[in-house]
């Protein structure tokens, strides 16, 4: 189909006739005696009009070739629609056709490639259980080493920790029979001797701690000689036995003797009884972590 610019009308006939019937008009007027007749007012009348109709006649007949071309372009553009879906209907018919084909041929090939993959995932699945087992019982044999290590960590810690204990026991045993023996040279001595052992021991956190004459009894970090429940308002006369902290944990309280308790038996009698049984009291196994 042609485009619309195309079918354009010839103007310059009617322009022509157009300006003709004017020029009669205009003469008939011109030429008319005056005052002007009735029939010459009529021709010159029906000049104009004739010659406005024939002005006008060239863009109503443009305007109408126009709008039947517009109708027929309108016309093939749908015919040629129509053509385009008729073969895109014929594809996709052919298309369908081939893809059941597709499905006919590979449904066989589909089969036994969803049997061999639940094959695989089922072995998969075995595999990884029993290599979950595996590492079940590796982690439970390593735990069990670990333990027995432990064990033996905490065995040992208790031991050396009774090690450390007794010897600061007979240090301060030693030190208290140096003070009661009244000799000043021996007793300095021996006090540097058991502060030396004492900051040594600090190292590993192993802190003696006595109790100094007159301080209030402490029943958490305190233990009185020869009395179970000792009053609110005791007092401590003297220590017997040191007490002991580990790491910051209280392992030992300190033996002591109370001012309120009348001395049955001397000073120098009561020591030994109550290293034995400070000694008694320390833990032969201490936890590696803290409470």
């Amino acid at each position: 189909m042609k485009e619309v610019s195309d079918w354009k009308v010839a103007k310059w006939p009617f322009l022509l006739a157009n300006a003709v019937l004017l020029a009669v008009a205009a003469a008939v007027i011109y030429q008319a005696a005056h005052p002007i007749s009735l029939w010459e007012m009529a021709a010159a009348i029906a000049c104009v009009a004739f010659g406005a109709w024939l002005g006008c006649l060239p863009f109503i007949l443009e305007y109408r070739a126009t709008v039947k071309l517009l109708d027929a372009n309108a016309l093939t553009t749908v015919s040629e629609r129509l053509d385009d879906l008729k073969n895109y209907s014929a594809q996709i018919a052919a298309a369908t056709d081939q893809w059941a084909r597709v499905q006919e041929v590979t449904k066989g090939s589909a089969d036994k490639t969803l049997a061999t993959a639940k094959e695989v995932s089922d072995r998969m699945a075995a595999e990884v259980h029993d290599f979950n087992e595996f590492q079940k019982k590796m982690n439970d044999t390593e735990k069990g080493a670990l333990r027995l290590e432990v064990d033996k960590l905490r065995r040992a810690e208790g031991e050396w920790l009774q090690v450390v204990a007794r010897i600061l026991d007979h240090i301060f045993a030693l030190h208290t029979a140096a003070v009661r023996a009244g000799q000043p040279e021996l007793t300095e001595q021996i006090t540097h001797f058991q502060n030396a052992c004492r900051d040594a021991a600090r190292r590993v956190g192993v802190t003696p701690f006595t109790a100094e004459a007159g301080e209030p009894f402490d029943a958490e970090r305190q233990r009185a000689h020869g009395v179970e429940k000792p009053p609110a308002s005791a007092v401590v006369a003297e220590t017997l036995a040191p007490g002991m902290t580990f790491q910051g944990r209280l392992i030992r309280p300190a033996f002591v003797r109370l001012q309120e308790v009348p001395a049955v038996t001397p000073a120098n009698e009561m020591v030994e009884p109550a290293l034995e049984k400070a000694e008694a009291d320390t833990p032969a196994q201490l936890s590696l972590e803290a409470d």
